[in-house]
């Protein structure tokens, strides 16, 4: 056998039976390496070597690195360019699900059935839909990621099937409820947090997170600029969820009372704390403290709202569910869902959506102007004959309705087209059903006229029989 051009690689026979194919090939990430492929026949490995060479020369490059996804794993969340929050929620996942089923497989190796396989064996040992589906998103996230890297061509995770999810709808407080908890809140200390919430519906770390370089008391603005949360083990004061949560709201009247009232409280506090206050202090400093000037834990605030609720027998909703209360109570008012969306600081409406909550009360309301807009015209109209006849009635005249309806008018067209107090005759053929042809519409109209015709030929003749009868008769 010839020996091979450069560039064509080598096939060689192993000690173990087994044929080897070699090639140096460029990778992904600029550099070249030898790339190995191995088969029981020569004609097999020399198959599989022919495919790499094929896809390389179509633009396709080999990673350098032949990674098995939990290596993969850890590569891609120590790069991921995300909120630490969601960073720790994504490793999370990871760890306990993704690794175990399908970390010693090749990330290049990853076919939709291994995927599917995967899924539905954690459904089938138990874990929920809502897990399953948050598996997929995080599994598809890091994929996608490999896939700009030039690693794998295709996301198989995006082409598995899932069980159908539905999420639950957050329970929510009518108006009435809110005024409730409001006034059952007044002599607790987080009470100027509660208000804030009901009415901006503020998300928890966005009111944890206002300091009062972001209180506008001159201009009456409201700036929301940043949240506290909970970084590993640490609360910090971080970036806002999205770009759109970045946004001024206008400083209500109710606002500006509790905020003003708010710094003259943490004053006194901070005066008591002395040297123990550790608030970053001047206008950095948060407007929502403990009583060292410490940032306010998210948990705490649940725990007092919780409290209230079960001191007060209100119907159990989270502080989340404020948020979702506030959007629904604008939607009742009237707002436009584009406002509630900039209120809210959502990026999109269908967002916006999800926390306009519909009840039995909205369906009442909106089913009363559609019963109105298609029943008020007929009970116009029935109204309406009845304040003629009233009419008639009161006017002392003894002409029925009936013979008003046969009284001719001047032109001799009134019992075709009609009377004045608009009731019609037979013309209503004119204003048949849609499914009449115009054919049969224009028969139907000739018919009439001929009817018509004949009576005032007849009406004719018998004035004239009687004038020669008795030619002394006046014409009338």
């Amino acid at each position: 056998m010839g020996r091979r051009a450069n560039g064509e690689g080598t096939i060689y026979q192993r000690v173990d039976g087994r044929y080897e194919a070699a090639i140096m090939l460029p990778t992904s990430s600029g550099t070249r390496k030898r790339f190995r492929v191995y088969g029981k026949t020569r004609q097999e490995a020399h198959k599989k070597l022919t495919r790499i060479v094929e896809e390389v020369r179509r633009g396709i490059l080999p990673p350098e690195q032949a990674w098995k996804v939990g290596e993969y794993l850890d590569f891609w969340l120590e790069r991921e360019k995300r909120r630490p929050l969601t960073r720790k929620r994504h490793e999370t996942i990871a760890r306990l699900y993704i690794k175990p089923g399908l970390g010693r497989h090749r990330l290049d190796g990853l076919s939709v059935r291994i995927v599917q396989n995967f899924l539905d064996d954690l459904l089938a040992g138990g874990k929920s839909v809502a897990t399953i589906h948050q598996v997929r998103k995080v599994l598809s996230a890091a994929l996608t990621y490999a896939m700009r890297q030039e690693m794998i061509m295709r996301n198989v995770a995006r082409l598995v099937e899932l069980p159908r999810y539905k999420p639950k709808e957050a329970q929510h407080w009518t108006p009435d409820e809110i005024v409730r908890f409001l006034k059952a809140a007044e002599s607790d200390s987080l009470y100027p947090v509660f208000t804030l919430l009901t009415l901006y519906g503020l998300r928890r770390g966005e009111v944890l997170g206002i300091r009062w370089r972001d209180v506008d008391f001159d201009h009456g603005v409201l700036h929301i600029r940043q949240q506290v949360q909970r970084i590993n083990g640490k609360l910090e004061q971080v970036e806002l969820k999205t770009d759109s949560s970045k946004r001024d709201e206008p400083l209500l009247e109710k606002a500006r009372d509790i905020l003003l009232d708010q710094r003259r409280i943490q004053e006194e506090a901070k005066a008591e704390a002395g040297s123990d206050w550790q608030g970053s202090g001047g206008d950095d400093e948060l407007v929502f403290t403990t009583r060292t000037g410490r940032p306010l834990e998210a948990r705490n605030l649940e725990r007092s709202f919780m409290r209230i609720c079960k001191q007060h027998g209100l119907r159990r909703i989270t502080v989340h569910g404020l948020r979702h209360s506030n959007a629904t109570t604008q939607k009742g008012l009237q707002v436009h869902s584009r406002d509630i969306q900039a209120i809210l600081g959502h990026g999109d409406v269908r967002t916006t959506g999800i926390y306009e909550h519909v009840d039995l009360a909205s369906k009442r309301n909106a089913l009363r102007k559609v019963e109105a807009r298609l029943f008020a015209a007929a009970a116009n109209r029935g109204r309406s004959r009845q304040n003629y006849r009233q009419t008639t009635s009161a006017s002392g005249s003894n002409i029925s309705k009936s013979q008003e309806r046969k009284a001719p008018t001047p032109d001799g067209l009134g019992a075709f087209l009609g009377s004045s107090d608009r009731d019609r005759t037979c013309d209503l053929r004119l204003m048949s059903t849609i499914e009449a042809t115009l054919e049969e519409r224009l028969t139907s109209v000739k018919q009439a006229m001929q009817r018509r015709t004949r009576i005032w030929l007849l009406g004719c003749i018998t004035v004239s029989i009687c004038r020669q009868q008795n030619p002394q008769t006046p014409a009338h």
